[in-house]
């Protein structure tokens, strides 16, 4: 039996003061309404109307269960509006986690167009480069680079993030000529924790073949920014992904090194917890990055 239904029954039938005006009223024949009154009245274990066959009378545990049930009703039908309306205008918080060069060059023009378009939500914004899994981070949403482990949530793919091996002028005018990459061994490599771990640099030509060069590492950063401001002070080579480098690029403050070598991509993913559905504020955060930030990774910036 479904109890709210036949409450909502049970509460017309009083206030219309007859079960064949109910009937009316709910499109229903007066046989299944007086149904619905009897399993109601089974399901409690009580008489709620003592009826005749042209009136009835509530008792007192009708009365008692009149008023519970439209109190009850009413509720049910406010938390039905309230959802509706915040699956249309999302509220509360959306907490995001993502890497620090993301975080520092993508997110803030994404999180300026959310706080635009979804004015009653609150946004909170952890940059980490560690692969935290969701739960432990306290993340609704996490963009991450490269391979993924964690099998146990949702992933969305957004693109691959281009990269770019870089130097700064100065650097390139005091060394010999790089004009091959068995030459980038020989020079001071500077990366963030994590990356090339291996000491091994992947490339790949223009006929798209593959290759795999050895790099000496000079410096390593947990960030991504002083790494960036060593390379652009002249310290070494390093990669970068291209949306982060583009204005330096522009300005001619770095360059790139072999550029007709290509560097590995990364993969850029979206995650989330393997809920269905989505509450509508971590549904619409979703949709919007999915159709923003593929967009700003091919315009490189």
């Amino acid at each position: 039996m479904n109890l709210l239904e036949a409450m909502r029954v049970y509460v017309r039938v009083v206030e219309r003061g007859s079960i064949s005006a109910a009937a009316r009223d709910l499109r229903l024949g007066q046989a299944a309404v007086s149904e619905r009154i009897d399993r109601l009245e089974q399901h409690l274990g009580c008489r709620l109307l003592m009826r005749s066959t042209r009136s009835f009378q509530w008792t007192w545990e009708g009365e008692a269960f009149y008023h519970r049930s439209t109190k009850l009703l009413a509720d049910a039908d406010h938390a039905v509006a309230e959802i509706t309306k915040e699956w249309h205008q999302p509220k509360g918080r959306v907490r995001i986690s993502a890497p620090h060069c993301i975080g520092e060059t993508l997110m803030p023009r994404l999180l300026m167009h959310a706080c635009r378009e979804y004015p009653a939500l609150t946004l909170d914004l952890a940059l980490n480069d560690r692969n935290a899994d969701l739960v432990t981070e306290g993340a609704d949403i996490a963009l991450r680079l490269g391979s993924l482990a964690n099998a146990s949530v949702i992933a969305y793919p957004l693109g691959s993030v281009e990269q770019a091996l870089l130097a700064a002028p100065g650097f390139l005018a005091a060394h010999d000529e790089i004009d091959s990459p068995d030459a980038l061994g020989a020079l001071p490599f500077l990366r963030v924790n994590g990356a090339l771990e291996d000491g091994h640099l992947p490339l790949e030509d223009e006929a798209g073949t593959a290759r795999v060069v050895p790099i000496r590492t000079a410096i390593t950063s947990s960030h991504w920014r002083p790494m960036f401001e060593m390379i652009a002070a002249g310290m070494g080579i390093g990669i970068a992904p291209v949306f982060a480098c583009a204005e330096a690029l522009n300005q001619g403050t770095l360059v790139r090194v072999l550029p007709a070598y290509r560097v590995a991509p990364l993969e850029l993913h979206m995650l989330a917890l393997p809920q269905r559905p989505h509450p509508s504020r971590i549904r619409v955060m979703l949709e919007l990055f999915k159709a923003v930030i593929p967009r700003m990774l091919l315009d490189g910036h």
